[in-house]
């Protein structure tokens, strides 16, 4: 970049060593007082001289605003005749700094710079390429083996640059060159990480107004235009910063950088009218978009010159922004690992997704507050402004390290919930499952409530709002409120000690009072549970009272069969004992069984017949199905034994003359009865 110009001015300077002779020590001291910027800075507003009444004019914030303004465009409008005069008095500044030292040990140190950053670069990026290849790397890693020799090959150029040993001056004007070299090449490096996907996939931007899918062609028009921008901006930042190490007057500087903004507002035209678009826009409505577009780019240069650097990062912001978080979002996307099921794994995926975006937006928020402590506050007087300012900035960043947070622990309680989720064989392991699947939701909920209360605080604290009161009137409210809220905090507190006494848990069958079913889920203050029939009830827990669980442990399942009188009990129970070695064997049904179906004994004599009474132990959930297939195998042992179930029946004693004659005398009565009721009817109905 400016390194050529800086050895162009030395190198004539240096060969005329030998033919000028030293100044005198006074004559050195009077330079370099002259050159001391406290010196310049005094001779400049002297040399200015401004109108006493033009300080104490009185007017408000937009007139000072202005007359600021007009101060600033008038102090560049000066600086142009003064370009070149301040240009050959920095270059007889380093010429003076030289002295002594000579070209050669310059061109030696530059050497040995350029010679330690590349070696190590080169180094790394050959070790890393030989212990796994690009080929082989996922898309994180792939990144990180492109970006790791970036930040090798800068940390061994600061480090060979401090070791140089170069002249005061020459150092402070080849520091912001080297600096600007290496950010350029790591932020092109980083934009060829993030644009790679694009370019062999395509990604595209999610799906808001105004948003663009990004194809192939677009992905290698916005890399190539990255690069343009971040090397102009680099040049711009080296050279503005150049000009401060030699103590150039500040409007001349604010002249040359305004004039060389002049480029990148170019730069920034050509690619808002040049961008692509949807091909489903309008013509009518792409041009009105440029010609917007361009009309704030120009704005922004006029912020930029006339020395509103707040309002110009603020117009950048607004403009760059919004669609730079929306391709971050989408690239870092196709770059997470959908399969995760490790904590490494669950925190990369909301470091690249989240991280990312904390990263950018907190950056752009420090770089901010820097820019307005430094150019803001002689434009903004006010201390609450300032403070509002700062705490907004401050807020933005907690906000955002509060929702990386919550990212992370909602993950990872997401990732026990899903292993909780497998069944398993063994009980004990079983059990704690659904422990977990009970306690975790209840424990993210409650994590989510208190990270955005601690973010809430911090925030209002940034702010310079007093919490101390504001959580001793909370706290008054919250008793007040207690009292008038006693039903929803009995809910609260007797589903904590539901929990505590571990009385459900999620996918239990539970029964308390009418309320009966399958837990699904709790919230704070309720449970859900889900009728076999389908019907879902909300219960507060303060309603449900005494719970009864049917999915602990065991369940007993008891039945009655009913049998003739003349039926042998022994041999019946001797059936049974066979139906339940029977049912054991069952492959389906025989690992549900605890204790197999057992006949207890004679229950009681009916009218017409005997009642046994049967049990059998299962696991719980599983006794109808085994109890449905006991009564089926029940019935066929008895059918194949002669055993006779209990039937009612009726016998009539005598000869079959009399038994019809009873019969239809029983039926004469029984007709004039139902005439009677009729006729009674029919009398009641006329009255």
């Amino acid at each position: 970049m400016l390194i050529p110009l800086v050895f162009g001015l030395a190198t004539p300077l240096a060969a005329q060593d030998s033919a000028t002779a030293a100044p005198p020590a006074k004559i050195q001291q009077l330079i370099a007082l002259l050159d001391d910027p406290e010196v310049r800075q005094w001779l400049a507003t002297r040399r200015e001289a401004p109108a006493p009444a033009a300080a104490t004019q009185p007017g408000g914030f937009a007139s000072q605003w202005v007359a600021a303004l007009r101060k600033h465009l008038f102090s560049m409008r000066d600086a142009a005749p003064q370009v070149v005069r301040e240009w050959r008095a920095a270059k007889d500044r380093i010429a003076v700094d030289m002295q002594g030292h000579g070209t050669m040990p310059i061109l030696k140190g530059f050497a040995f710079v350029l010679i330690v950053a590349y070696g190590a670069e080169f180094l790394s990026r050959y070790l890393l390429r030989l212990k796994a290849g690009p080929e082989r790397l996922g898309q994180g890693l792939a990144v990180f083996v492109r970006v790791a020799p970036l930040v090798v090959f800068a940390i061994a150029a600061i480090v060979a640059f401090v070791l140089s040993g170069w002249p005061s001056r020459l150092e402070a004007a080849v520091a912001p060159l080297l600096i600007a070299w290496i950010v350029a090449r790591l932020l092109i490096a980083i934009s060829a990480s993030a644009f790679k996907v694009a370019i062999a996939q395509g990604v595209a931007t999610e799906p808001q107004q105004g948003s663009v899918a990004l194809a192939p062609e677009a992905a290698r028009f916005w890399y190539r235009r990255s690069v343009l921008f971040i090397g102009a901006l680099a040049f711009l930042w080296a050279a503005a910063d150049l000009m401060q190490a030699l103590s150039v007057p500040e409007n001349v500087n604010e002249f040359v950088t305004a004039a060389l903004g002049l480029v990148v507002l170019g730069l920034a035209i050509e690619t808002a009218i040049r961008r692509p678009a949807a091909a489903e826009v309008p013509a009518g409505r792409r041009l009105l978009s440029n010609a917007l577009v361009v009309a704030f780019l120009i704005l922004l240069w006029l912020f930029w010159s006339g020395g509103m650097k707040v309002a110009f990062w603020l117009g950048v912001y607004t403009l760059g922004l919004p669609p730079l978080l929306r391709f971050t979002t989408a690239t870092t996307r196709s770059m997470r690992d959908a399969d995760a099921a490790g904590y490494m794994r669950v925190a990369r995926n909301v470091l690249i997704d989240r991280g990312a975006r904390f990263a950018i937006i907190a950056l752009a928020a420090a770089w901010l507050a820097v820019v307005f402590q430094f150019k803001g506050s002689s434009m903004v007087q006010d201390d609450v402004f300032n403070r509002l300012f700062r705490g907004v900035l401050a807020g933005v960043v907690i906000l955002l390290a509060a929702d990386l947070v919550w990212q992370l622990t909602k993950e990872f309680i997401n990732l026990h919930l899903t292993r909780a989720s497998v069944d398993v064989a063994d009980p004990v392991l079983l059990a704690r499952k659904m422990r977990l699947r009970t306690l975790l939701p209840i424990l993210r909920n409650f994590l989510a409530a208190f990270i955005a209360v601690v973010a809430g605080m911090m925030v209002l604290s940034g702010l310079g709002v007093a919490i101390g009161p504001l959580i001793a009137g909370a706290g008054v409210f919250g008793v007040a409120i207690g009292f008038g809220s006693q039903t929803l905090v009995k809910d609260i507190i007797s589903g904590i000690f539901y929990m505590m006494d571990d009385a459900f848990r999620v996918g239990e069958y539970i029964q308390s009072g009418s309320y009966m079913g399958t837990v699904e889920s709790f919230s704070i203050r309720s449970v859900k549970l889900r009728h076999h029939r389908g019907p879902v009830f909300t219960v507060p827990f303060g309603s449900l009272g005494a719970v009864q669980n049917m999915s602990r442990d065991w369940v007993i399942d008891k039945f009655k069969i009913n049998v003739a009188y003349d039926t042998d009990v022994a041999k019946v129970k001797k059936v049974v004992k066979g139906v339940g070695a029977k049912l054991l064997e069952d492959p389906e049904l025989g690992p549900l069984i605890l204790e197999t179906v057992k006949m207890k004994g004679v229950e009681q004599f009916g009218d017409y017949g005997i009642t046994l009474s049967f049990a059998m132990k299962t696991k719980p959930g599983c006794q109808t199905q085994v109890r449905r297939r006991a009564q089926a195998l029940i019935k066929e042992a008895f059918a194949t034994n002669a055993i006779h179930f209990a039937s009612p029946t009726v016998q009539v004693a005598g000869d079959d003359k009399q038994a019809i004659a009873a019969a239809a005398a029983n039926r004469d009565a029984i007709d004039r009865k139902n005439a009677a009721l009729v006729q009674e009817g029919g009398e009641a109905a006329a009255e």
